[in-house]
């Protein structure tokens, strides 16, 4: 772990660590609505192989996989990735899909230039300072081949429930013991530079209000 709010970070990560291990599909088992968009999206781009920051346990990693994506997932949980493992191996989808454990507040594993595509469902809205999440956002354009895509999927600014969480530092709430950031225009835009901006959507899923992004790693050659 690195700069940021270190102890916040950790009690969030117990927190977290915490409710998977308590419950086995804490967020149930069909797919989120920005899985589903991005499978769209990879395969109308010619992407077989997807990394999955934040996959928790691995709703969204198994539906990718099932759509003939191969997967690399990680997380912060080893509960949750225990139960990813768990539900690949019955599903018969264990040649298609890894897990790994990973902070996404250290460097992201792979080299260079090396992954096709990047994507992630509610990862960013966590309890990452500002800086974090350039960190983070500057990591994945590290990573990415030219011409690759990165799609995230966030709470929005315009969620009815975010004037009810209390505010900490740094545009951070909290409420239940959960912290996390609900986005803006704003925090979009910012995220988006040195990209080229492909969507940007809201919609509700379930009571949320989200907002969709879709980037791309601009290629130098186009």
């Amino acid at each position: 772990m690195s700069t940021g709010h270190v102890e916040l970070a950790r009690a969030q990560q117990e927190r977290w660590q915490t409710e998977y291990a308590r419950h086995p599909h804490l967020h149930g088992t069909q797919p989120s609505a920005a899985a589903r968009w991005a499978a769209e999206a990879f395969g109308a781009a010619g992407i077989d192989d997807v990394l999955e920051l934040g996959a928790g346990q691995g709703r969204d990693a198994l539906f990718l996989a099932q759509q003939g994506f191969s997967v690399h997932a990680t997380d912060f949980s080893e509960s949750a990735l225990d139960q990813l493992r768990l539900d690949a191996q019955r599903e018969g989808l264990d040649d298609r899909v890894t897990a790994a454990l990973h902070d996404v507040r250290d460097p992201l594993p792979p080299a260079d230039a090396t992954v096709n595509a990047v994507f992630a469902n509610i990862l960013l809205n966590m309890a990452f300072s500002r800086a974090e999440l350039r960190s983070l956002v500057g990591e994945i354009h590290r990573v990415l081949r030219p011409g690759g895509l990165f799609v995230y999927a966030v709470w929005s600014a315009d969620d009815p429930c975010s004037g009810h969480w209390r505010e900490l530092a740094d545009g951070l709430s909290e409420h239940d013991g959960f912290a996390g950031r609900f986005f803006d225009d704003a925090l979009i835009d910012e995220l988006a530079d040195r990209w080229r901006l492909d969507d940007t959507t809201s919609y509700a899923e379930g009571p949320r209000r989200m907002r969709r992004v879709a980037l791309a790693k601009p290629n130098p050659a186009s």
